[in-house]
């Protein structure tokens, strides 16, 4: 599969475990590129075992944008993606570069290829009542709340997923407005791009993330955390609330044993890794590479580039 020459940009995504990084990276090799990160947890200083960020060969051998630019303490907004991303994508360009884009947060592709809305700031005190909400009444019953003054929103947003369900409600509550038709007035990416998606056999999937884990345990995992939770990053929700990092943070305060933990942390990003699909199957015009039973990164890239 060869997208048309006259495409500028290069977005190569999918579900965790799947192969993008080591796409992403032979893909920019071979075009002379530059990878731009498009993953939640990258842009993170001092979290690197559990967010399996490119090891620093790749980085050495190829630009990297948007990894380690924050502390874990500090919130990043998909807002700030946005504009960072489309800066790097500028720049990238303006150099005679093409700007390769690899990650798995769908929210952060769609935020940059279709834009997104400059919502109203954070109101503690009505996030505060809304989790109380949900504590007392259950996830399903604020996600209903939200289905029913922003349907389309709702139909987006995973029930379980109360960051994203309180974050709509929130602005439909400050603005007085649904979030859905505040996000149409968002600018779309002014510049050619194409999405190519990646995906493996569920069971080829699940055995490499449960692969991935071992070998986050075996590089340091635990000790990473350890180090976090000594700088005063133990509480930061980028930490409290990420794969990897949850599990390990269990294990630490005595709440589940190190097995207990290891399971935990399979069982969450097997399931997680589930959600990125339903997600990027929503996703309009991703043409879809199925490499199954391959590693061959370098041939892979080559089927992706540019004629």
């Amino acid at each position: 599969m060869k997208p048309a020459q006259e495409q500028s940009v290069l977005i190569v995504l999918g579900p965790t475990g799947v192969g993008k990084t080591e796409v992403g990276f032979q893909l920019a090799l071979l075009v002379g590129g530059e990878i731009i990160s498009a993953d939640s947890r990258l842009v993170y200083r001092g979290m690197d075992i559990g967010t399996a960020k490119p090891s620093s060969r790749m980085r050495d051998e190829v630009p990297h944008h948007l990894i380690d630019v924050i502390d874990p303490d500090r919130e990043y907004t998909c807002k700030m993606f946005e504009e960072q991303a489309r800066r790097a994508v500028d720049d990238i360009i303006g150099r005679g570069k093409t700007p390769v884009v690899v990650g798995g947060t769908g929210l952060y592709v769609r935020a940059l290829t279709d834009g997104i809305f400059e919502g109203p700031g954070r109101d503690e005190a009505l996030r505060a009542r809304l989790e109380a909400e949900a504590e007392s009444k259950g996830r399903r019953h604020l996600w209903e709340r939200l289905e029913a003054v922003d349907p389309e929103k709702a139909r987006v947003i995973d029930p379980e997923n109360l960051v994203r369900v309180i974050r709509a409600l929130e602005v439909y509550e400050l603005a007085g407005r649904p979030m859905s038709e505040l996000e149409k007035a968002a600018e779309p990416l002014g510049v050619p791009y194409l999405k190519v998606g990646l995906i493996r056999a569920r069971e080829e999937l699940y055995r490499a993330i449960d692969h991935r884990v071992d070998a986050m345990l075996e590089a340091g995992l635990v000790e990473e955390v350890k180090r976090l939770v000594e700088q005063g990053y133990g509480d930061a929700p980028a930490v409290r609330d990420s794969l990897g990092y949850q599990e390990v943070l269990r294990y630490l305060d005595g709440s589940t044993t190190y097995v207990e933990a290891v399971c935990l942390m399979k069982r969450n990003t097997r399931h997680f890794a589930k959600r990125q699909m339903t997600w990027f199957r929503k996703e309009k015009d991703v043409a879809w590479i199925d490499i199954t039973a391959r590693t061959d990164y370098p041939q892979i890239a080559q089927e992706i580039a540019p004629a």
